[in-house]
């Protein structure tokens, strides 16, 4: 994987002017903020570090499995020089009763980021934010993954030394992957984004909508369609993810039958050769992408999975800096 990295110039955190932010969804980022933690986090890739987070406190909460993401964020808050505890599904008193905010309330005195996976309510994310001590990241909910899609960019600009005027094809269920691709990607000029999803597992209305109003002021596309024929060629990137997402169940028993067409196959790279593939992982070998591909020449995807690691620690220096950043 080639590395081409933004001019950054480094700037010394200064704790009094050191402003609270949360990333609870990619709406909640600025197009300066997106881009910030994307140059960020190559910068990171590159060997850029620091201590931004020394004498801090984050608290990595995971209601659900996580090899990477857990990791990744656990390694970025030590790395960056900050303390972490340690919580799982029974450890807050929100077992017992206690209110979302109240718990909030409580932690934020106590802990200077919260980094979730609850793979629940987004709203439970935004009532833990209801203060303005204590940054609250979203590590997945049911609706959207916004830290992947911090991911999948950063490992794009390594990979191609840009975002924008990237082609990408985007296959299988529209969760919450796709959707925080789809928010994110549709800010940078020139990208085309296509999903191709099987019919009733698309894009939420809302999703789509917010996605081609982005496109049309950003000079980005966005297409969805639900079968297979006549696909674009000459692709930059081919995405897929697991059918099966964490903590989701498919109303249709028969749903193996309708996915299996959208597949990640060889096949694929015969009109986009020049394509890289990518994968959020883990990955269901010969269900949602064969070993050929994943383990192939045009695989990058567990370079994506290290890059979660990079991303990670831009998005905990962007929660815990003052305002500013850089450009891509």
């Amino acid at each position: 994987m080639t590395t081409t990295v933004p001019t950054i110039s480094a700037t010394a955190i200064d704790p009094t002017t050191r402003q609270v932010r949360h990333l609870v969804s990619i709406r909640d980022l600025t197009e300066q903020d997106l881009y910030s933690i994307v140059a960020r986090g190559a910068a990171f890739a590159a060997g850029e570090c620091g201590s931004p987070l020394a004498g801090q406190v984050a608290g990595v909460y995971f209601l659900k499995t996580s090899t990477r993401t857990r990791t990744a964020f656990t390694s970025a808050a030590l790395r960056l020089g900050a303390g972490v505890i340690q919580y799982g599904p029974q450890d807050l008193q929100t077992n017992t009763g206690e209110t979302s905010e109240d718990t909030g309330r409580v932690l934020s005195g106590m802990l200077d980021v919260l980094v979730a996976r609850t793979a629940g309510d987004p709203a439970e994310l935004r009532a833990w934010a209801a203060q303005s001590r204590m940054s609250v990241v979203n590590a997945m909910s049911a609706e959207e993954h916004p830290t992947q899609a911090l991911t999948d960019l950063t490992t794009l600009l390594r990979q191609f030394g840009r975002i924008e005027g990237l082609r990408l094809l985007y296959l299988g269920e529209a969760n919450n992957t796709a959707t925080a691709l789809a928010l994110a990607l549709t800010r940078f000029p020139g990208v085309e984004l296509e999903l191709r999803t099987p019919p009733g597992y698309g894009l939420p209305a809302k999703v789509l909508a917010d996605a081609t109003r982005q496109a049309a002021i950003s000079g980005a596309s966005i297409v969805e369609r639900c079968h297979m024929a006549d696909l674009p060629g000459d692709l930059d990137a081919i995405y897929t993810t697991r059918w099966q997402t964490t903590g989701t169940v498919k109303p249709d028993p028969n749903w193996r039958q309708v996915f299996a067409p959208f597949r990640v196959e060889q096949e694929l790279w015969r009109r986009s050769p020049n394509a890289v593939f990518l994968h959020d992982l883990p990955a269901h070998r010969g269900e949602e992408v064969t070993s050929e591909v994943l383990d192939g020449p045009a695989s990058i995807a567990f370079g994506q999975a290290e890059n979660k690691l990079y991303s990670a620690m831009a998005v905990l220096e962007w929660c815990r800096s003052p305002s500013g950043g850089t450009t891509l």
